[in-house]
């Protein structure tokens, strides 16, 4: 998806509006039109990229101190930040984006299932060799 159809990109223009939280030069914050509960946010880098893999470093510098500070600001004592990459992992809109979700009990904000598997050790240890190569 080119950057002139983003509907991220648009409301960056200002060509959607939003609830805008804050901006910068490098970040842009707004209230998430579809919360999962009390103050459910995204903060979005103004590059354009789908995938986090697709946004330059610089441009990711000031995601997590923005969305510290917008979590701060919401009062959630418990929270979630999630960022999704691909159809698969559940990301919808293909440009990056991190939400932070106030979790103020069991019923609001982010359910989640954590599928952990049993892992063989051996097999770990040549997974943690193979990727500690390729940083």
């Amino acid at each position: 998806m080119s950057a002139a159809a983003c509907i991220f990109c648009k409301i960056i223009k200002g060509d959607i509006p939003s609830f805008k939280l804050f901006e910068n030069d490098k970040v842009f914050a707004f209230l998430d039109i579809q919360p999962l509960s009390r103050g459910h946010a995204l903060v979005i880098p103004k590059f354009h990229g789908a995938k986090l893999t697709d946004i330059p470093d610089d441009d990711l510098r000031e995601i997590l101190p923005v969305a510290k500070k917008i979590a701060v600001a919401s009062g959630a004592e418990n929270y979630n930040v999630l960022q999704n990459n691909g159809r698969p992992a559940h990301q919808v809109v293909d440009h990056v984006h991190f939400h932070v979700i106030p979790k103020p009990n069991e019923t609001e904000g982010l359910g989640i299932g954590w599928p952990a598997q049993a892992t063989d050790m051996d097999k770990l240890k040549a997974l943690y060799e193979e990727i500690k190569a390729k940083i």
